[in-house]
């Protein structure tokens, strides 16, 4: 969950630039936007994880 974190904190920091600086705004929400997706793909993988850990073992 440190790496979510983390994720999410350059996202944060790419919004706030995007507000800050008017001349590159679109480059910064576009960055922060990545970021975001990448903590969902962190999100989704964790939750696979987790599935795939608490599933039954099955025997053939």
């Amino acid at each position: 969950m440190n790496k979510l974190i983390e994720i999410r904190r350059q996202e944060f920091l790419c919004r706030e630039r995007a507000s800050l600086d008017s001349e590159r705004r679109i480059f910064w929400l576009a960055e922060a936007e990545q970021w975001e997706q990448r903590a969902l793909d962190e999100i989704a993988y964790y939750f696979r994880e987790c599935n795939l850990e608490s599933a039954p073992a099955y025997a053939a």
